[in-house]
Order: C-alpha cells, then structure tokens, then sequence
C-alpha cells in the first residue's frame, strides 16, 4: 500500500483549474510512485506529467528513487502539474497511444462530439490495426451481441451477464410480483365489467345468423303441412349442365370364375371392408364433428314418423343397413336400425326376423334382447326376455324389464332373481324396496347396505324407517362406512329434532362440520344453505337454523358480511323459504345490533310472512338496542293500529316520546292516531304540545287543516299568522342557507329562496342569488325558467331564451313553458302551440303544464283542440304540478275527477302570472 495509517493529505492541482487530494506517505513514497497515483486518478499519460513543488530541489530528477520528503514536501502541500506543449521534432508518446474512452478532440474549447455513419463498423479503425483485423472483431462483436440478446432487455443484457442474483434481488422480486398481484386483483372487476361490456357490445353489432333470422323463423310454426309439401327439394342444377363422364363397365373375366384357388368370400368381406371404411370417412369431416354419425343414424330411426314411407329411402336405407350387417354382424346397432327401418316400412315381421338374427349374433348385448323384446308379439314377450336373462344374467336393465312384464303378484319374486345374480345394483333395490310395505322394508334395506354399502340414499331410507335407538346406531355405522356424506349428519339433527332433544340439533351440525372438515371435504356454503331450505320445507326448522348459524359465515369476507346476509335472506324469501331467511336475519342481528337497516328488513319479513306477535317481538327488541331510530317506533304503534290496538300503538308513542322528546315524526303520528279514531280533544291537545315546544311549520300547519276540518275558521287564521310570525323571513333564510349547505346541487332549495326575497320586494337579493343558483347549478330547467320570467319583459330576453334551449337542461319542460307564456302573451299563437305541444312530451305529469296549455287553447284554440288537450291530460293523469297539487288535494276536490280538476286550476292560473310562484 501507499498510505497508511501516517499518511497525510496532499493536494495537486491540474491545469482544468481544479485540485485534487491524495493520501500518501512522504517519507516512503517515491516520485514514480506518486506520478502512477497521478495517472491514476486523472488518466493522464505518466511520461507527460510535469509537476513542481514550491521547495523542490532542482538537482534532483522525477525519475530518481527519492521520496517526496526530500524535495521538501511537507503538510498539506500542493503540487502544480505541468503538460509541456506540443511541437519542436520531439515526437511524444500521446500521438501514438489510442484515445480514451469517449474522447471527442477539442471538447475544452467548446467543441460538441457527434458520430457518423462513417463512424461504424469497420469504416473506423483503431489505430495499430489492419482492416482485415478491425472487422473480424467487430463480427466477433456481432455475434456475442446476436447470442446476448434478452428478450426483455434486448442487446443490453449483456451489462448484467456478469451479475450475481443474491437473495435481495429475489426478495425484491417476490414483492414486486405481490405487488403487480394485489394491483391486478383491485382492477379485476373493473376489467372484467370492461370485458364483459366489449363483449355485449360486440353481439349487439355483430349478431349470429341465427339471431338475424330469428324473427323469420319464428313465421314457420304458421306453415301447414301443404305448404311444407309444396316446397321443392333442393338440388345442384349446376350438374345438368355438364357433360356425363363415360361410364364403362367391365365384366369378371372368366379367368376368374375357372380360377378354383381364388376364395370369393373373401372377396365379399373385401367388399364390406371398403364399405366400412367409406362410412369411417364420411363420419369426420373436415372441422373435427362427425356429418354421419353411424350410431344416432342407426338409432334415431325410431324418430321416424312419416305415415306412408317413402319408398325409395325405405330402399336405400334397407341396403345401407344390410351392408353393415353382413360386414359387422357383432354390431348390435345395425340389427336394431334394421328392425326398426322394417317396422316402420310397415313389415313387422321382417322386423321380427332381423330383431331375432340380432339376438343370435350378439348374444351378451342387451339393447338387443329389450328391443326384441319391444318388437314381440304379447304371448312372447316374456319367453324373449327369459332368453335373454339366460344369456346375460348379470343385466340390471333385463331383469327391471322382466319384472315390468309380470303381475303384482311375481313381480317381487323377478326382482329376487335379479337381486341373486346382482346383488350389488342400488336400482334394483330401490324398485324392490319401493313394492314392499314398511316392514318387509326394513328386512330389505338391512340387506340393501350389507350388499351396497357405498350408497347413502339406502342408509337414510332405513334410517327413515327403523326407531329412534335402532337409527342412532345405524347413523353411526353409516359415518363410519361414509365419512364424507353431509346427508348421514344433517339426518342424524332431523332424528333428534323429531324425537325433542332440540338441544342436541346444533352440537350434531357443528361436530358434523368439523368432522367433514378434518376428512378433506371443501364446505360448500351454497349448497348447505339449499339442505337448510329442504330442512324448513320437511318440516325439521331446528335443524334449518343450526345449519344455517354454523355455515352462514363460511368463505365471506368481515367487510361483505352484511351485503352478503342480506342478499342470501332475500333470495330464501323470494324461494318461499321464510323460516331459512328469518335464521339469517336473526344471525346477523347478533353481530350487527345497530343496523337499522337489518332491523328493519327483519320488521318486514315478519310482516309480510310472519304473524302480528312475531312482528312485534322484533320491533320491541330493535328499539331496545336503537331506541333514538324514530322509523321503528313508528313501525310498532302503525302495526298495532292496524290490529285495532289503538292503546297499545298510543303507548307505544309515548314511550318513543320519552325516547325521543322533541321528534316531530313521533308527535305528528299521535295526532294521527287521535285524529282519526275521532279523539278531537286529545288530536288538539298533541300538536298544541308541539307548537309550545318549538314545533316547524308542519306542526302549525297541522294544527290549522286541524281547525279547518272542525269549522273553526279564525281558529285556523289565527294559527297561520302566529304561524308567519314565528317562521319569518330571517328565519327562512338561515333554514335555506342550512339546507343549500347540505344539498348544494337541489335547484328547488335555491328557487325558494328566490321567491322569498321577491315575496318580500328584494329583487336585487333575488337577482343575486339567481346568478349564485346559476353558477352552481348551469342546467336546472327550473331556475333557467325562472331567470326568463324575471327578466324584463320589454324587451324580449332573447339571449337568455336561446342559451336555456341550447344547455339540454334537466327538467327542460319549465324552459319550453316559459317560452311559450312569452309567445302566447306576444300572440304569437303557432309559435306558442309548438312550445306547448313539447312542454306536455317532456313532462306530462305535471298537471300545471296541461292547464296552461288548455287555457291557451280556450283562448285561442277551436273545440277539437280543446277536446284533444283535455282527453290527453286524462290519459296522462298528471300528479304533480304546484298549483295542480295544491287544487287536487283540495278537500272539496279529493274525489274529483281529472277533467273537473284540469278546468279548475286553468280558472286559477292568471295568464299573466308567473307558472313557478
């Protein structure tokens, strides 16, 4: 080393005007030394470097083995580098060494490096080497970047060969992957809602065939069968027009006959050979699905319905299907097409034969021997199918057709016989099982499961049947031999439940879980849920709810709890399972006790499907857990109005008065319930109560229509102008403000806060709080409409009528309304008609609309188009409209028809006046 722990720190300084540190020794590093350290860090050629040091001793040479200490070098001393110039006939060693990397000549006077297509491949050659030389490593190069090259990082790839993967690259790996993951599965749905857009997307522009067409095909169910006749066959007419090729015909030789050597039945299984392998190749075409399948070819001609057949394809088809027969005569398939071609050719006896050469040929199929069978006269039907037992006696489907054929009576001994050749068929079983009363049942399935242990519909059945002792042992032997059947356990909670040990009904499901669990079976909630439902619709509802309380949480994140109980409880009421989804509500009201929402959709169940005491248990034990939610009260006193309880539902309302002490809901229903159970003094009694506590506008106005309906009519005025007082404009206006703080995009909130400053005589406010209104809501009909109505009316405010009718606003009928008041008062009737016309399209159900439009015709318009606007609002029934509300809920016009109440809010409209105030 060149420094150690004495070295001190000496700075150099390069003609770049910038100066350098180094470590060195003065004492032991030498001149030549310290010129490599030089080179070393400013890469400047050794025989180049000049330096002097402000003490150097001039006797002494750079190239002499002295240390620095005897030049005088001290402490942070500062050596001055010198590079002599270039010239004289002193050639340097610079001139012939190659340039450093990235070199560009002249670049410290400003000079910019660029290269050049001159400046690739061989066309640049360093120096000291030949061309031949250059370009044989520049096709090394070449090839070493054709080898390196990463698909990923392309040629650079080759920076990183070297590299060493370690375990922070993997680790870095692994969370970028996890990373890419949990992004990719946020985006998921989103994708997938994408996809699924493209795809609907794409049907609806690109339809099938099938689908363009299916509104023609449709039209077929009205074709009769004479016009099906009537329609031609189709054929290649393309043939008529070209030539017939030559048909030759050549005879067998006679050498062939004289020939004894030659076997001609070999020939005949030759020709049936190359007639197999013609069907094999019509039977693949050439998008991999079979034109001619030989098999439903040969059995679909039992589909065959023509009345009289067609004689020509009864030949042909006889023909094809002798050829099979004579070539495969082991295929059962072609002796029943066969048979069947004849029997509906009509030749039942043909069929007979054929059916019969059939059974001797494949003896051990039996499709064969049922249709022989089938095709038998009545008399031989049972000696076919004996037949053909002898000859399989192992044929489950043979011995079910043999006991079809017999009496009541021998039908169990058949199915004995059966059961002794094949004691493992689960289907003969049943069918015997099934014939027998209860007892021999029981003898019967003891045997079924010792014979066909592995079916468990055979061990519930005599589980059904046998007493409660006698089927607890029999359950347990059954989970022993089926350890992963849900059936044996879910079984197993029924037989409690039915004998009353209830208690027992959920340690059986849970231990029955955890049970399946531990052998490997995946817990499928869905399907748990649909044993839940058979449960309620047998009648075992202890079993339903222990079911669904252990398995209802299964596989559902904490945060889709809710959601997702809520949606399982709706889709169990829509399948008429009540007692399944009311066990869901009630597990998801142990965990979330104060959701209103669960609460209420529990009221509502109970409700519509459960009775009046059940309801009001629910109800009495939601407002003890959300005693401030006024909906669940008023739920409570409402259902026990309807059942005639009017004091049970007016305590009911008081309690939730002393829950809830100032709540208006509360007071208003209790003026209600008085009110209508003819209690006048108490009805006044509640609203007084209210108003002295504070009570809004609704309370005082509950309290005047009160009044009114008793005939007290200074009663009622002095209630509205009390009502006036104490609801003022400054208290309006701090209510509004309120309420636009809240719902700032509510276009009716910031209208009736207009209306009050013009009420009032404020027109400035008003203006500007239109322009406020404006700003905040660009495309309200309802303010654009009254912004028209504001303006001065002389002139007329046109730019304000174009730019409303250009924004495409919401509830643009107010705007076209507007417009049309303007026409109708310049008299500009068409022009006002057409306004109109689309004021009643955009809107209809506003009732304010279809008076104007009736007034104006009444004015303007003849009787036909009177007629017309009025039978049109009929049909439309408007509800809404201020004035039309305001007239239809009248009292002396609450059974008015719409004509009468159309024609009465057209008297009260003034045309002049303003459709919005």
């Amino acid at each position: 080393k060149l420094f150690d722990s004495s070295s001190k720190m000496v700075f150099f300084s390069i003609p770049n005007e910038k100066t350098i540190s180094i470590n060195v020794n003065p004492n032991s590093t030498t001149i030549s030394a310290f010129s490599q350290l030089i080179h070393q860090r400013t890469h400047l050629p050794q025989s180049l470097i000049r330096y002097s040091l402000s003490l150097r001793n001039p006797n002494l040479r750079d190239d002499s083995d002295v240390t620095l200490s005897d030049l005088g070098f001290g402490s942070s001393s500062t050596v001055y580098l010198h590079i002599p110039l270039l010239g004289g006939g002193a050639r340097f060693d610079l001139l012939d060494s190659n340039p450093p990397a990235n070199y560009v000549a002249g670049l410290g006077r400003g000079a910019t490096g660029f290269t050049t297509r001159s400046d690739i491949g061989s066309a640049r050659i360093a120096p000291g080497k030949s061309i031949n030389e250059a370009e044989e490593e520049e096709n090394q190069n070449q090839n070493q970047n054709h080898h390196t090259f990463d698909e990923f990082e392309g040629n650079d790839a080759g920076l990183f060969a070297d590299s060493v993967y370690d375990e922070e690259d993997k680790e870095a790996d692994a969370i970028w992957e996890a990373i890419d993951k949990r992004m990719d599965s946020r985006r998921k749905d989103v994708k997938e809602a994408k996809i699924k857009d493209e795809i609907e997307n794409y049907r609806a522009s690109y339809p099938k065939i099938c689908e363009q067409f299916s509104d023609l095909k449709r039209k077929l169910d009205n074709v009769s069968a004479e016009e099906w006749d009537s329609i031609p066959e189709t054929a290649n007419y393309s043939r008529q027009k070209k030539k017939k090729r030559f048909e030759s015909f050549v005879p067998v030789p006679d050498s062939v006959i004289l020939d004894k050597s030659l076997d001609l039945t070999a020939v005949g299984e030759g020709r049936g050979t190359l007639l197999s392998l013609k069907l094999d190749e019509c039977s693949h075409s050439f998008s991999g699905k079979a034109s001619v399948d030989p098999k439903g070819y040969l059995t679909e001609l039992k589909t065959l319905e023509a009345e009289v057949p067609d004689v020509f394809h009864v030949n042909r088809s006889r023909v094809l299907l002798k050829s099979v027969t004579m070539s495969n005569p082991k295929n059962p398939n072609g002796w029943i097409a066969a048979a069947r071609l004849e029997e509906r050719a009509g030749n039942l006896k043909v069929a007979r034969v054929r059916i019969q050469r059939g059974c001797e040929e494949c003896p051990k199929e039996e499709d064969v021997w049922i249709e022989a069978c089938r095709l038998a006269k009545p008399e031989e039907k049972k000696a076919v199918i004996a037949r053909g037992v002898k000859q399989i006696p192992n044929s489950v489907k043979l011995w079910l057709e043999a006991s079809a054929l017999e009496d009541d009576a021998r039908k169990s001994l058949v199915l004995r016989r059966g059961l002794e050749n094949v004691p493992d068929s689960v289907r003969l079983w049943k069918t015997f099982v099934d014939m027998v009363n209860e007892e021999d049942a029981v003898v019967l399935l003891h045997r079924a499961v010792e014979c066909c242990p592995l079916d468990v519909e055979l061990w519930l059945a005599l589980a059904r049947l046998e007493t409660y002792e006698n089927t607890k042992k029999l359950l347990n032997k059954a989970r022993v031999t089926l350890p992963r059947e849900r059936g044996i356990w879910i079984t197993a909670a029924k037989v409690e439940e039915a004998n009353g040990n209830t208690d027992k009904v959920g340690t059986i499901i849970e231990k029955g879980l955890k049970a399946l669990q531990s052998e490997g079976v995946v817990i499928n909630r869905e399907r748990w849920i649909e044993e839940a439902e058979a449960c309620e619709r047998t009648g075992a509802v202890a079993t339903c709810k222990a079911i669904i309380e252990n398995v209802i949480g299964f596989n559902v994140e904490e945060q889709d709890r809710k959601r997702t109980w809520v949606a399982d409880a709706e889709e169990c009421e829509k399948r008429s399972s009540i007692e399944t989804a009311r066990a869901i509500y009630a597990h998801a009201l142990t965990v979330f006790l104060s959701k209103k929402s669960i609460w209420i959709q529990a009221a509502n169940l109970e409700r519509s499907h459960g009775s009046r005491e059940s309801l009001d248990a629910v109800l009495r034990k939601a407002v003890l857990y959300l005693p401030q939610v006024e909906a669940l009260w008023l739920m409570g006193a409402k259902e026990k109005w309807l059942a005639g309880d009017v004091s049970g539902a007016r305590v009911i309302l008081e309690e939730a008065n002393a829950a809830i002490p100032n709540s208006e809901e509360i007071w208003l229903a209790a003026f209600k319930l008085e009110f209508e159970n003819k209690e006048m003094e108490r009805a006044r009694m509640v609203p007084g109560k209210a108003r002295e506590r504070g009570g809004t506008g609704r309370v005082w106005m509950k309290s005047a229509v009160f009044e009114r309906e008793l005939g007290n009519v200074e009663e009622e005025r002095r209630l509205l102008e009390e009502g006036k007082k104490l609801n003022g404009l400054n208290k309006a206006r701090v209510i509004l403000t309120n309420a636009r703080k809240r719902c700032p995009k509510e276009d009716e909130l910031w209208l009736a806060a207009i209306r009050i400053e013009l009420r009032h005589g404020n027109k400035k406010e008003a203006e500007r709080l239109m322009s406020k209104a404006l700003q905040e809501l660009p495309k309200s009909g309802i303010l654009l409409a009254a912004d028209i109505e504001m303006a001065p009316q002389c002139p007329l405010p046109k730019m304000k009528i174009k730019d409303a009718l250009k924004k495409n606003c919401v509830k643009e009928g107010y705007v076209t309304a507007s417009v049309a008041k303007i026409f109708w008062r310049e008299r500009k009737v068409d022009k006002a008609r057409k306004y109109f016309e689309r004021t009643v399209k955009l809107n209809p159900d506003n009732g304010d609309f279809w008076a104007l439009y009736y007034k104006f015709e009444v004015q303007h318009g003849s009787e036909e188009r009177q007629k017309e606007v009025l039978n049109r609002c009929v049909v439309s029934e408007p509800k809404h409209g201020e004035k039309w509300q305001a007239v239809s809920k009248a009292l002396e016009n609450s059974h008015q028809s719409v004509e009468v109440i159309l024609k009465k809010v057209a008297i009260a409209l003034n045309r002049e006046g303003h459709i919005l105030t």
